[in-house]
Order: C-alpha cells, then sequence, then structure tokens
C-alpha cells in the first residue's frame, strides 16, 4: 500500500488498537458481524474470507458493489492487489537467492549500475536486503492524487520505472542505508528492476511463472496498463472528504509492472498459506523473510507491535503470539490480510472503498480490519458447519 501518503494524513492521531471479540459466537458469525462493523464505517463494499486448518473456507460480504445500483459485492471479486504483490516480488527474489542466481548482499550498483545516485543517494552502498526491508533510506516520491481533480487528471498516467526512480533520487536519502526504517515504494521497483536484470524477463512474468501457475491461482492476473478489472469485482470509491465519494476504479496503477497484478481473497489466502507452509521457499529463505525489524513510530499506528521481514510483515495476535501478511491499498481498494505462522489458518479482507479523508477515518477503516484478521486467526474452529 502506499503507506506514505497514509502517514502523512495520520500526523500525529492517536493509537486505536483492535482487540479481541468479547461476545460470545461462532467463528463464521464473528466474520459476518466483523464484515458489517467495517461497512458501519460507511465504507461501500466488504469481502471476507477464512480457511481453517481443515481446509474449509468460510465467505463473508456486506455492502454494495456499486454505489449507483445497489448490486451485492460478490465474494469472489476481484480487486487490486496493489502492495501485497511485495510479498511475491520479495518470494522471487529469494528464490533466486536459493538458485545463487544473486545474493542479498549484492548492492543496487552491481545490478543497476548508475540507477541511485546524486543529491547523496549511492546504490554502492544499498544491498537488494535494504530494498527488501525498506531499511534502505531511499526517499519516496511516486506520483498519486489527493484530489477528484487529480484522480481524473492522472488516473491514466503511465510511468516507466526509471522516470519512477529518477523522482526518488531528486530527493536526498531519509537515513543511511541500513541505520532506520522507512516504507519505499521504489525500493520494490528497484527489485523489479534487478529480477529482469537477473532472469531476462519481467517481474511480473517471473512471479506468473514459479508462483501463480504452479500454485494454480488463475484468479490472480497481471492486467499491465490496462484501467480496468476482471468481472466480477465490486466499484472503488475514494473518500475525499464529507460528500465527496468519487468511484476511482478506472485507473493505471503507478508502478504498472510491479502493482497491476489483481486478485480474489480466494487466491490471495492461498498464496500466503502456501508461503508460510514452506512450498514456496527454502528453509533457509523463508527463515531470513521472516526475520523482521521494527517498523517506524508513524507506522506503527496502523501496525501496532509490527515488524518488518522481507516482504513480509509480523503482528501480534490478542490469543497470543503472531502472524504475517502484508496489507495493500491503492485506487480505492484496501486489503488486509493474515496468516499463522504454520501457515494452516489465514484470512483476508478486501474493502472497496477508501476512507482517506481524515485521520480518524484511516485508523478507524485499519483497525475494523485488523480486528477481522485477529478474531479469523484466533478462532477455534472457522470451518462452515
Amino acid at each position: 500500500m502506499h503507506l506514505r501518503r497514509f502517514v502523512l494524513a495520520l500526523g500525529v492521531a492517536p493509537l486505536l488498537a483492535a482487540g479481541a471479540a468479547t461476545a460470545v459466537a461462532s467463528p463464521v458469525e464473528q466474520l459476518r458481524q466483523d464484515t458489517e462493523a467495517i461497512h458501519a464505517l460507511g465504507i461501500s463494499g466488504v469481502q471476507a474470507r477464512m480457511i481453517g486448518p481443515d481446509g474449509q473456507q468460510s465467505v463473508a460480504t456486506s455492502g454494495t458493489a456499486d454505489l449507483n445500483t445497489g448490486l451485492p459485492v460478490p465474494s469472489d471479486g476481484y480487486f487490486r492487489m496493489a502492495s501485497t504483490s511485495k510479498t511475491l516480488v520479495a518470494t522471487v527474489v529469494l528464490q533466486l537467492e536459493a538458485e545463487g542466481r544473486l545474493s542479498l548482499d549484492d548492492t543496487v550498483e552491481h545490478w543497476l549500475p548508475g540507477a541511485v545516485q546524486g543529491n547523496g543517494n549511492d546504490g554502492n552502498r544499498i544491498t537488494i536486503h535494504h530494498l527488501l526491508q525498506h531499511t534502505s533510506g531511499i526517499h519516496d516520491d511516486l506520483p498519486g492524487y489527493t484530489t477528484p481533480e487529480e484522480y481524473y487528471q492522472q488516473r491514466h498516467d503511465v510511468y516507466g520505472t526509471e522516470q519512477l526512480v529518477a523522482r526518488a533520487m531528486a530527493h536526498a536519502p531519509e537515513f543511511p542505508p541500513g541505520a532506520g526504517w522507512g516504507y519505499s515504494n521504489t525500493g520494490y521497483v528497484l527489485l523489479g528492476m534487478i529480477i529482469q536484470k537477473a532472469t531476462g524477463h519481467p517481474a511480473h512474468q517471473e512471479i506468473e511463472d514459479r508462483i501463480l501457475r504452479p500454485l494454480g491461482l488463475d484468479q490472480t492476473r497481471w492486467v499491465g496498463t490496462s484501467p480496468t478489472l476482471p468481472r466480477p469485482h465490486a466499484k472503488a470509491y475514494q473518500l475525499f472528504g464529507p460528500g465527496s465519494v468519487v468511484d476511482v476504479t478506472d485507473q493505471v496503477p503507478v508502478d504498472y509492472e510491479i502493482l497491476s497484478f489483481v486478485t480474489t481473497t480466494r487466491d490471495e489466502n492461498l498464496f500466503l498459506r502456501a508461503l508460510l507452509a514452506g512450498r514456496l521457499l527454502p528453509s533457509q529463505q523463508l527463515a531470513a523473510m521472516k526475520r523482521t525489524v521494527p517498523v517506524s513510530a508513524e507506522v506503527q499506528q496502523l501496525w501496532p507491535g509490527g515488524r518488518y521481514g522481507l516482504g513480509l510483515v509480523e503482528r501480534p495476535l490478542s490469543c497470543g503470539g503472531t502472524y504475517w501478511g502484508h496489507d495493500g491499498g491503492d485506487g480505492g481498494y484496501i486489503t488486509l490480510n493474515g496468516v499463522t505462522d504454520d501457515g494452516r489458518r489465514s484470512a483476508v479482507v478486501s474493502m472497496s472503498e477508501a476512507r482517506g479523508d481524515t485521520p480518524e477515518h484511516i485508523l478507524d477503516q485499519e483497525n475494523a480490519a485488523s480486528a477481522l484478521i485477529d478474531h479469523a486467526l484466533c478462532a477455534e474452529n472457522p470451518s462452515i458447519p
């Protein structure tokens, strides 16, 4: 997700932690209640799916897929994967490391000579590991809209990866490599470029060949510069201010090489379960992915107690232990997900409206979705009776 945009809006807003469920409800009923609670915040559409240790799936929806027609939210609707695709990118990079085709200690300069330089930026000091963990210090300056007018002006703009990196290089680093943590979409743009250099194929093709096809994830697709999604899907909305809800479904993701994946709650669950179950990475690489550092104080407001590994976020569970996932949010679609450490219990919730107009709305939406994930992963038996 474009965390920088949300963090800037958050400012010094108070932390609101999501708590565990207090009412006695079956896991399926709890899922329904949690989707209704998200919709009650004013979010137009919600779909959620959880999978238990027995493989049984439970689905709940709330709200509408279209504010004009009132059509129900499809339980198998597509949505933009957004920054959850960073976990796909990280998985491919770690697979390449396991094959001996690159090292996490390789510098950016080694793979992309001259790409990271100027204004104090130095690709000789930044490693692939730094990029994966958001510890590179590279400033983020991806284009983005903050008003309806900007949305209509920019929604079909297409940027090359070199353009996006050049925007970041116009700024000084936020900190020396390895000396802090700062979410950087630009870092993952660079990782996509490195994958192409190492393999001779675009990152999206490597993701397809190495992850999607082997796992049978035929509902996860790269749509490139297409501004539309496959059907069915709920329309995506953005709340810019009081009474200013805009249909923002029609747009090209800024970093289309990485962020143009669409998916479903089914596929996102199955991907995360396979990853944590060790089906995509050797044990050494999976262990490296799960070695975490604390996130910044600002992002702690979104992820209380959160820590970041290599393209993977670790968050605490109210019932003890932690879970793994990676939020995705852009273009009206906001998605949270989580899988237990053993990969046996998982949940995904996708919301088709981003209430990004105030810090309070941002936190309320994030906390309600986080509560749904927590309840689903802490449920004793989330399978459909």
